[in-house]
């Protein structure tokens, strides 16, 4: 019996069209959305893979446990932090597209530093004011240290960027060693130390267990008074009261938010509990760092590739472990 692979969210005909140049001759794709009660069920039991947006909301209930015969169920997004996992039968592997917008991320996210490191916001509102402040110093980069929190696809992008900039990368992943040059990298028990180098700190590691509020007042007092944040991860591994508290001690110290707390696609809405936007040293953006032209198919082509590792036998990538799952 030849693969299949059940795509279990709605799909336009030119997403459909990259999926099956994807897959090849590897497998064949069945679209939920184009069949009746029976015929999910039956798509579901036999799909040798399942490709998911988000398993909550694509499948009904009492179909997550009709996948018997998947070797893996890849989602499309690289955070899925908010997707019931727990749902899904057990032992089912399940990957994370992580790197899947990581070009376009990290561009947005070196257009935020430059924005806070050139005080481009700052002087730009007092130019409506009617000030001309051609002797207040800005920052170069060059010479200064990025850190890097979360050294995958994100991270590895971020710091092809800085290093552009002419910046030292220095970088925490759980490993500690990396095949991609840096000037220093590090396990998560180097956290401190990669903290008080950073001139530049840019968070792109996954929201786990291990993660959220990593980063709260302690961790903020650890780096220098000058430095800028860069968060393009999740909002709640930054602990969001000490970061406010920061900025207002710290007014030469700059957060730069592309992702935030209480955000629409995951909780419903947009919310702060302190107005962030309401200080000089925040550069903000609504989460929108991977929201260019060509971002779907790119999406999901690594995410299709995945699934033929698979299919070939071999070993995927990304694949979470117990201890990355949020539910």
């Amino acid at each position: 019996m030849a693969d299949t692979v059940a795509v279990t969210f709605n799909v336009r005909g030119p997403e459909r069209a990259v999926i099956a140049d994807a897959l090849g001759d590897a497998a064949e794709a069945v679209f939920l959305a184009d069949l009746d009660d029976a015929g999910r069920l039956r798509a579901l039991r036999d799909a040798s893979a399942i490709l998911a947006r988000d398993t909550g909301r694509d499948l009904r209930a009492g179909e997550a446990a009709q996948i018997r015969s998947a070797r893996l169920i890849q989602f499309i997004t690289a955070g899925i932090d908010f997707v019931p996992l727990s749902a899904l039968p057990a032992g089912l592997p399940v990957a994370s597209n992580g790197g899947a917008y990581a070009e376009q991320m990290a561009e947005h996210g070196l257009a935020m530093v430059l924005a806070a490191a050139k005080r481009l916001l700052i002087e730009h509102a007092a130019l409506a004011r009617g000030e001309f402040n051609q002797q207040i110093r800005n920052r170069s980069l060059a010479g200064k240290v990025c850190g890097i929190l979360g050294f995958g696809g994100i991270g590895i992008a971020s710091a092809r960027l800085m290093r552009a900039m002419e910046m030292r990368i220095h970088a925490i992943n759980r490993s500690g060693r990396s095949d991609e040059p840096v000037d220093w990298i590090g396990p998560v028990s180097a956290l401190d130390s990669l903290l008080a180098a950073a001139d530049v700190l840019v968070v792109s590691t996954p929201l786990s267990p291990a993660t959220k509020g990593l980063i709260g007042a302690r961790e903020l007092g650890l780096m220098k008074p000058d430095a800028i944040l860069l968060n393009l991860a999740r909002g709640e591994i930054i602990q969001e009261a000490p970061l406010f508290a920061h900025l207002q001690t710290n007014p030469g110290f700059f957060a730069c938010i592309d992702a935030w707390w209480v955000e629409p696609v995951r909780h419903g809405a947009f919310r702060v509990d302190h107005p962030f936007l309401s200080l000089p040293n925040v550069v903000g953006s609504p989460h929108n760092s991977a929201t260019v032209p060509g971002m779907t198919e790119v999406a999901l082509r690594r995410a299709v590739a995945n699934i033929r590792r698979v299919l070939a036998g071999e070993a995927a990538r990304y694949v979470l472990g117990v201890e990355d799952r949020m539910d």
